[in-house]
């Protein structure tokens, strides 16, 4: 009986005594402080949902560890308040984009268009990571640019060449896509998202706000540079500097595409930038927008960041003008809308990203 009392001792002996060393070099502490049990601190990070309860109670302030900063190849739009709509005369009578004052909060906008050689990214890591999922026919047909549209969008052109080479030859990697849906479109914001939040995730940072198209508004805001009443990007009222050189890529006369530099589209960096530091918001290709078309879009849309995102209207919003078109459709204020599966030889994207919390310079 008392051998067995004994070797129950030695047990729980050998048992206890890891215990208090651990306790005593401070290693149950540090594992308590872990979750969130042990001495008071503030803050918290990524890696640990527990850090902000202490003894009992909530303690939490601001988690350290997150600034949000402009993705590569995005610049910042400032908050602002502008009157949205046409600003010269309504030369079509259409009546859909009378004046109204909104309110619009910041967010990133790329500087450029969507080049081919970033789309050929998305498109090729999708054909190596997806292509079991959604099947090669899904995404040659509804993701891959439609190379035709240059023969295509008009009558008796001679586009051969460009359809042969536009998206795949390295002289245009600098070039928007072009022969992209609103669908695909949507598609390349969500990959750049998970792109984007994965290689965060592998970092232990925070989860960032996704890549997104931009709405109308938010559109014709960074278009105008900061503005307000602006007809083109660079201001009022002309399409050519005092030199005579043209400041977008469009068609300034009948039949003379080439007179601005570029019988059709211009490298995504061509042309000077607007107040914000955008490329190309006047011609070059015109741009998918978030919102779906409507032609009573300002009484019925608010006057804190409007935006009409109305999935079962096929038609969605096209904004600032391309290089096959006349001045008129440049003007920050034109709309026009194209069917959400249409691809077209002047139609292009970029992404946008809301900003959260301060802005830079008012912390």
């Amino acid at each position: 009986m008392n051998k067995q009392f004994s070797n129950i001792l030695v047990k729980a002996l050998l048992i206890m005594a890891p215990v208090v060393f651990l306790q005593s070099c401070g290693f149950f502490n540090k594992t308590m402080d872990k979750v969130g049990l042990g001495k008071k601190k503030g803050g918290g990070d990524a890696a640990d949902p527990l850090d902000g309860i202490r003894n009992g109670e909530i303690i939490a302030t601001a988690r350290k560890g997150y600034k949000q900063t402009a993705p590569n190849g995005m610049v910042l739009i400032p908050s602002g308040s502008f009157t949205m709509g046409q600003t010269d005369e309504d030369i079509m009578s259409a009546r859909i984009t009378l004046n109204k004052r909104i309110t619009i909060s910041p967010f990133y906008m790329d500087d450029t268009e969507i080049s081919n050689h970033e789309y050929r990214m998305f498109v090729n890591s999708i054909m190596a990571d997806s292509i079991s999922v959604l099947g090669e026919e899904f995404i040659m047909t509804k993701l891959y640019p439609d190379t035709t549209v240059w023969k295509k969008d008009f009558t008796y052109h001679n586009g051969d060449q460009l359809t042969e080479n536009y998206y795949g030859n390295p002289a245009f990697d600098m070039y928007p896509v072009v022969g992209v849906s609103w669908d695909a479109a949507q598609y390349f914001a969500k990959w750049r998202t998970q792109l984007y939040n994965n290689y965060r995730a592998e970092n232990d940072q925070f989860k960032s706000p996704r890549f997104r198209l931009p709405s109308e508004a938010e559109w014709e805001w960074a278009a105008k540079g900061g503005k307000d009443g602006a007809k083109y990007p660079w201001g009022n009222p002309y399409v050519a500097n005092g030199k005579g050189c043209y400041l977008a890529n469009f068609k300034p006369y009948r039949g003379n595409y080439q007179k601005d530099g570029y019988q059709y589209t211009a490298p995504i960096n061509a042309f000077n930038v607007n107040d914000y530091g955008l490329y190309n918001m006047a011609g070059n290709v015109a741009e998918w927008t978030q919102d779906a078309f409507s032609d009573s879009y300002m009484p019925v849309t608010w006057d804190l960041n409007p935006s009409y995102d109305k999935d079962d209207e096929p038609r969605k919003v096209v904004k600032g003008g391309s290089w096959k078109d006349v001045a008129y459709f440049l003007e920050t204020g034109t709309t026009t809308f194209e069917y959400r599966t249409a691809t077209r030889s002047y139609i292009g994207f970029r992404c946008v990203m809301d900003r959260l919390g301060s802005i830079p310079g008012r912390e």
